[in-house]
């Protein structure tokens, strides 16, 4: 059966029908072409309007692979629009820097690389990312000569100590009477879950007290079980014909397949999904007398990502170093 593609948002319009589920439907059955510009392409396009028209146009190339990838040599794959705009945000004070005196990316040497980056830290790490993201893509394009950030160190960014939170608002968070809240903050604060795994987690993930995460089973502790039971039981009476997979949903995703986005769960806990991640990961740290491979298995971290927690278990507290040194911990 040959079918017209539906084009774009503006006929759905017309004809007083919801935009987004509507083209999710469509796009899932293969009837949608839609027309519109992504926003990320948008946004590009608006951080980089002061630039010379040769360099954003090149901007707009190198956003364009990013966004989509490429099929021919050399290929690659697409890139999440959050990576497009970090890449971006780093390198537009030396674009910004270099659009003074040059018309085109392909009038950038190394030098004016080196003299654009910052001092040293996580600036200058993001913003050669950031550049060398850029001239990659072009110079594999054949859009530039060289690429100017070849065999350059990018160098570590700085790293943050983790710090643990306050314990009051943690034992509120678990037997807060929203369901919602205490399920998600018990997952945190007991499994110390990434912040994508709790927006794309399944209902078909939790079976009979256990959660399967990236292959790994973990045995749920029994107040976190009993938390996402009352959630469960919550989601049925909220949403009993919802046909989305997700296991914590919204009135807006229940009628469609999207997870829920990070910003609404940061709004639901009143903290940060990741400071009760790190919280968690620090304890066991502590626990466990800085054990990095317990750290890794528990909480899929590489070696090198625990040893930031383990790392905290030999620093010695003012009090500590109080009571050895003979000093008053008080004014």
């Amino acid at each position: 059966m040959d079918e017209e593609p539906v084009r774009g948002g503006a006929l759905l319009r017309e004809l007083a029908l919801p935009v987004r589920p509507t083209t999710e439907v469509l796009d899932h059955a293969g009837f949608l072409t839609d027309e519109r510009t992504p926003a990320v392409t948008a946004w590009v396009e608006r951080k980089t309007a002061h630039l010379p028209a040769q360099m954003r146009s090149e901007i707009s190339e190198w956003a364009d692979v990013m966004q989509n990838g490429s099929t021919i040599a050399p290929r690659r794959h697409p890139r999440s629009d959050r990576t497009i705009r970090n890449h971006v945000y780093a390198a537009l004070p030396a674009l910004d820097s270099g659009a003074t005196t040059l018309k085109s990316l392909r009038e950038v040497t190394r030098d004016d690389v080196v003299a654009a980056l910052p001092a040293g830290g996580t600036d200058r790490s993001e913003t050669l990312s950031g550049l060398r993201s850029i001239f990659q893509v072009l110079h594999g394009r054949r859009h530039v000569f060289t690429n100017p950030t070849t065999r350059m160190k990018v160098g570590m960014p700085e790293t943050r100590t983790p710090i643990s939170m306050d314990v009051p608002m943690l034992r509120r968070l678990v037997v807060d009477p929203d369901p919602t809240r205490a399920a998600c903050g018990s997952l945190l604060i007991f499994h110390g879950l990434r912040p994508c795994q709790l927006r794309t987690l399944s209902v078909t993930d939790v079976i009979d007290g256990r959660l399967t995460i990236a292959g790994r089973k973990i045995l749920l502790a029994p107040h976190a079980r009993a938390t996402l039971n009352g959630y469960l039981a919550y989601r049925e009476r909220m949403w009993p014909n919802s046909g989305n997979p997700r296991l914590f949903i919204t009135q807006a995703t229940a009628g469609r397949l999207t997870p829920v986005t990070g910003k609404w769960i940061n709004k639901v806990l009143g903290a940060s999904v990741q400071a009760l991640r790190e919280d968690r990961i620090l304890d066991e740290a502590h626990a466990s007398e800085g054990d990095a491979r317990r750290l890794a298995d528990l909480f899929g971290l590489t070696v090198n990502a625990a040893q930031r927690y383990t790392a905290t278990v030999d620093h010695v507290s003012f009090a500590e170093y109080s009571k050895r040194t003979g000093q008053s911990t008080t004014p």
